[in-house]
């Protein structure tokens, strides 16, 4: 079976294969809590930004969204999505690809979850750079919880779309790590293919260090896009915070 650059061969099976239908559960939260803000929330920056399943719903309910994301084949499909008026940058983080001054930023569906922890660090700094004072980024993160989890169900098979998948996942709980392998050993677009990922399950300390040391000065986290509060059985974690202003 073929090993591929990671979210290349991938990205053609992405949606299919990876991502719950959340996101307009998720933008419509986002939605009703930047509508209190009394500067008003407008523009959006959607970091790691996929195939573009956020931008779309923020753009639904009237935001200017500005995408950046590492994979050039991610973002051909949001492309695809999205139309040619809507702008994508291909940038790695901690490089964000643009100098516009922003409402509000987001990440979501783990995407910070593939930053070593000072990559980590060094991107909340980055975002904090591009908010206005008093802005807003938005982003979830596996929890502790979810490493339990993924430990203990190293192997899932599957079956969407024709795409028949099997994930295998090495989860190091002293080191705060999660190597996954990705094979799709019957894919409806052409041959089989493998890719390996590398995730950091970010303590909350690290975390909240990073967001105050980039100038955010209101941090709250919440369950998965929710009003509920954070407990043990969290899986995603949503983390909201504000720029000081």
């Amino acid at each position: 079976m073929n090993e591929v650059g990671a979210y290349t061969r991938l990205a053609g099976v992405y949606d299919e294969i990876v991502v719950d239908p959340c996101y307009s559960l998720w933008a419509g939260f986002l939605d009703a809590m930047w509508k209190l803000d009394a500067q008003g929330v407008h523009t959006v920056l959607d970091v790691c930004c996929g195939t573009g399943l956020m931008a779309a719903e923020l753009i639904e309910r009237g935001y200017r969204v500005v995408g950046a994301d590492a994979s050039a084949a991610m973002l051909a499909r949001a492309r695809s999505l999205l139309g040619p008026d809507v702008q994508l940058i291909e940038a790695t983080l901690p490089e964000l690809g643009t100098a516009e001054v922003f409402d509000a930023a987001t990440s979501n569906f783990d995407g910070l979850n593939y930053l070593t922890p000072e990559d980590f660090r060094l991107s909340v700094a980055a975002v904090a750079r591009r908010l206005r004072p008093g802005g807003w980024f938005v982003f979830d993160l596996h929890t502790d919880a979810m490493m339990t989890f993924t430990f203990d169900n190293a192997v899932v098979q599957g079956e969407s779309d024709g795409n028949e998948f099997v994930i295998l996942s090495d989860v190091d709980q002293h080191a705060r790590t999660c190597q996954t392998t990705i094979k799709v050993v019957h894919s409806r677009d052409g041959e089989p293919f493998t890719e390996t990922h590398i995730q950091y399950f970010h303590s909350d300390a690290q975390v909240e260090l990073a967001l105050i040391a980039a100038g955010f000065d209101a941090v709250r986290r919440v369950d998965e896009y929710t009003d509920d509060p954070v407990d043990e059985t969290t899986l995603r974690a949503t983390w909201i915070a504000r720029l000081a202003g």
